[in-house]
Order: C-alpha cells, then structure tokens, then sequence
C-alpha cells in the first residue's frame, strides 16, 4: 500500500531546511516523551497506541451493534459535541457520497447528528422530519450532563419512545460514556441499553478511533476495519524509532515550529476536494484545543478551494504575512468526468474540451500555491493518494500524533483544555442553575 507524504520544501524561504533539521533533537524528544508517558497530561495517551490495540472481537461487537441500528432505522442521530461529533462527521463526509441523503437507492441509515449546537430551530426542524421516520440514537456523553447533547437526548429520547414504545426504544439506543460513573452510564444500566466505552485515558479530540467514532461511522457503511488498518500504519511509520527524517509526524511539528517562531502565526488547512471540509473542522478543534493555553499556540484555520479563492484567496494572497498554509492534496478522485465540446463555446471552455475535471482543479491548485509561496506565503503539503477509509485513517493518525509532538515542543500540555469550563461557569450562573 501506499501511504500519505508530506513535502515542505516551499516552506523554505521563509526558513532554511537547516532550522527545521536542527529541531530534528528536540521533536525526537518529544516523541519519546510521549512514548515514555512522562509528559504533561501523560493520563490521556490512550490514542497513542489505540489503533494497534483494537480487537477482532471490539471490531465484531460494533459490527454487529451497527448493523442491528442498520436493520431497524433509515436514519440514526449520532449525539455529541466537539471530539464526539468532528471525527464521525470528517469521516462520513469524506467516504460518503456527497448527496448521500437524497439517494433513493440506499442501503444504509442517514446519519444526521445532534447535541453539537443550542439551536431552538435546528432541534425543531429534526424532531419535524424524524416523525413518521424509523430511527435510532446513539448518545455519546462520558458525563451525561454536558448540556448540549444532554438536551438534545433527553428532547429525542422522548419523541423515539413516544413513537415505538419504550421497549423498542430501547433497542434503537445505543450509549457510548464512562465504564463505571456518569448520568449516562446510570441511565443506560438502569434501561439496559447497549453500552461502549468511552476510555478514560483517551480525550474527545483523540476519540475517532474509539467506538465514538466507529460504531457510528459503521452505521454509515464504511469499513471501520480498513479505517482502523491506515492508522495502524501510520501508528508504526511515526513511532519514537523511525528517524526524523522519515517521521512525517515528526517534520511536520518541526515546521509548523520553527515557522511560528518565524512570527507566522496562523496555520490555514486547506483543500481542493469538497468532500474534505469537515477533515479541517475536525483539525481545528484538535489543534486549536492543544495548542492554544498559556498564552501560545498558533491559530488554526481553514479554506475550501476553489471555493474559497473567490472570499478569502484575497486576504490570503496579500494580507498580513503572519500564515502559512497546509494543503491537503489528492493524488486521484473515485470518479472521472470531462469537459464537453460546444460548438457556440460562448463560455470559452473549448481549450478544455476532452480533458478531465480534475486537471483543471490539479492545476488550479498549483498555481495556488505557487502565487501564495511568490506571495510570501509558506506552504506545506500532505499528499492523500485517494480518498478512501485506509488512507484516512492515516491522515487522522499523522494530524494526532503531529499533534502531541508539537504540542511538548511548544512547551503546553497538549491533552488538557482548561478554558474550555470558562464560558459554562458563567451559563450555568446566567441559567441559575443550582450551585452557580
């Protein structure tokens, strides 16, 4: 098989390949540290080895779960919020077809989702079209009392009982939480739903490899197994013995580094293939939540090109040098379409005619970065060769373990998310909830 690359060579300019190679000791270190589980927020590496540690029988048992949710709904709303939510949605969106909720010949459940927003309107309009629907919920909460996905359970676990029957309901909720403690973990022993186990050891952001991300991920008909088989590759190429030089994870957190002490401050994640959008909604959270504490931590943001190009690709081209740019690139799409003749050729597209759509978005996106790199804009690019469940399960792997490695190098606890609770305390207290 093959696997993603990484090239940075059109980051240099801004740095010298000498300054990435003389952090080479420094990132080796990290990622030992990491390996040694003696660094900041060491309680929460379970991701580190997660991949490689997956069972036959943890793969069987989601299976079997996923395909009991798939016999019984046409749609399953997957509950949760942040790590709970991003990975399952990157996933889904990117394996699945674009259109995939207007297909009339589908096989598989609609998974739509909840508990990711306070939308009076959102939970409105999903109660309005899961009437008269067959569907199911999976809630994943290792509290059970985080408030958006609290309240968007407690809202649907009544319309499914209203509908079915407590009985039946019973069997169309799966909860992913705590192994022993939690609001959810009571609820579902007392109800006796079918449970997975959110690990201790393992944060939200890190959770797609978890059953928080594969059960529902299974329901959508993607091969967990093929997923969960990338990141296990990725898993062995980025390991504490692999040299710098070949480590991607490693050289990525290198650059990202050294160009942040360079005064670029903001990281933009971009693609050219619409399908990865929620890959950098996902990316965002992870790093953002990683990085940004005490004070540090470069920002991150994304774009989708071309779209993107005709709002941002302005400020990007010509604004303030503080940014730099990551692109996601895929070698090859799963379809071929060509540019048609027309004989009036009124739009001027003529000199494409006969030549794959993708040949023009490849050279749009090169000629992207070549005027962002002239533009003064360094550029890094991840190579996917194809979008499909192995190599993004690689890609999640590379970003996380990338994650942890820049995270110590940078001096913060990557696992921890302190202002996170901020905003809540003052909620709770402006919702008068007792005890705030």
């Amino acid at each position: 098989m093959k696997s993603i690359g990484l090239n940075i060579d059109k980051a240099f300019g801004t740095i010298a390949k000498e300054q990435v190679f003389a952090q080479a000791a420094k990132a080796d270190a990290s990622n030992n540290l990491l390996h040694s589980g003696k660094g900041a927020g060491n309680d929460f590496l379970g991701w580190l080895h997660l991949p490689s540690s997956i069972t036959e029988a943890e793969l069987a048992d989601i299976e079997q779960t996923a395909n009991l949710l798939r016999s019984k709904c046409e749609i399953v709303v997957a509950i949760g919020i942040g790590g709970s939510y991003l990975g399952t949605k990157a996933v889904t969106e990117a394996l699945n077809n674009s259109f995939d909720p207007l297909l009339t010949d589908r096989k598989n459940p609609v998974i739509l989702y909840a508990g990711q927003n306070i939308g009076e309107d959102y939970l409105f309009e999903l109660s309005e079209v899961l009437k008269g629907k067959q569907f199911g919920i999976i809630n994943i909460s290792k509290s059970g009392t985080t408030t958006e996905p609290a309240l968007a359970f407690r809202i649907l676990k009544k319309q499914l009982e209203e509908a079915v029957g407590k009985a039946e309901a019973k069997q169309r909720i799966v909860a992913i939480t705590d192994a022993r403690k939690g609001a959810l973990r009571t609820l579902a022993d007392q109800e006796g739903y079918k449970t997975f186990i959110i690990p201790d050891n393992v944060g939200g952001r890190f959770s797609v490899l978890t059953p928080v991300g594969l059960l529902p991920i299974a329901v959508a008909g993607i091969s967990i197994r093929e997923l969960v088989k990338g990141a296990v590759s990725m898993e062995k190429a980025t390991a504490a013995d692999i040299p710098f030089a070949d480590n991607l994870a490693a050289v990525y957190a290198a650059v990202r580094n050294e160009l942040y002490k360079n005064g670029r401050k903001i990281e933009i994640l971009a693609n050219f293939h619409p399908k990865l959008h929620y890959i950098g909604e996902w990316w965002k959270q992870l790093y953002g939540e990683s990085e940004g504490k005490d004070g540090k931590g470069i920002f991150p943001a994304s774009v989708d090109l071309t779209t993107d190009l005709h709002s941002m690709g302005q400020w990007i081209q010509d604004g303030e040098r503080s940014i730099f740019e990551t692109v996601i690139s895929v070698e090859s799409p799963d379809h071929t379409v060509k540019v048609p003749s027309d004989a009036a050729d009124l739009d001027g597209l003529n000199y494409l005619a006969g030549r794959r759509v993708d040949e023009v978005n490849k050279m749009a996106e090169l000629g992207t970065q070549m005027a962002h790199v002239d533009g003064g804009v360094p550029n890094l690019k991840v190579s996917l060769p194809e979008v499909s469940p192995y190599y993004i399960g690689q890609l999640f792997y590379f970003f996380e373990k990338a994650c942890g490695i820049s995270g110590y190098m940078l001096g913060v606890n990557p696992f921890d998310q302190p202002g996170v609770e901020t905003y809540k305390k003052n909620m709770f207290a402006l919702l008068k909830k007792p005890g705030y």
